[in-house]
C-alpha cells in the first residue's frame, strides 16, 4: 500500500487535523516508512512462533478496591464548574455528520 495525498487528507479529517502543505508532504514520507517497516516484518517466517500476549509470565496482583472516602452527590456537584440539580454540564465534544 502506498500513502497518497488523498489518504493523509482523508486521515487528517478522521482526526480533526489540519495539515500544510509541508506537514501533508512529511506525513505521507513517515507513513510510508512506516508501511515499508511493516512489510519488511511481513517477510519474516513466524511458522511455529507462539503470539505474545504478555511480555512476562509474572501475574498482576491487584489489591482490593476499598472506599477511601465518601462524598455526597451533592457535595461531588459542587466541584463541578458548571452543573445542574443532578448532573456534571460539559461541552459538546462529538459533532456527528
Amino acid at each position: 500500500m502506498i500513502i497518497d495525498e488523498e489518504t493523509v487528507d482523508k486521515i487528517a479529517h478522521l482526526a480533526r487535523l489540519e495539515l500544510n502543505s509541508s506537514e501533508k508532504s512529511a506525513m505521507i514520507d513517515d507513513m510510508n516508512k512506516i508501511l515499508g517497516f511493516m512489510d519488511k516484518l511481513n517477510e519474516i517466517d513466524t511458522t511455529g512462533v507462539e503470539p505474545l500476549v504478555y511480555m512476562t509470565d509474572e501475574v498482576n496482583i491487584l489489591r482490593e478496591d476499598t472506599v477511601k472516602q465518601e462524598i455526597t452527590h451533592q457535595e461531588a456537584l459542587l466541584n463541578a464548574p458548571k452543573h445542574d440539580d443532578d448532573y456534571f454540564l460539559v461541552s459538546k465534544v462529538i459533532n456527528l455528520k
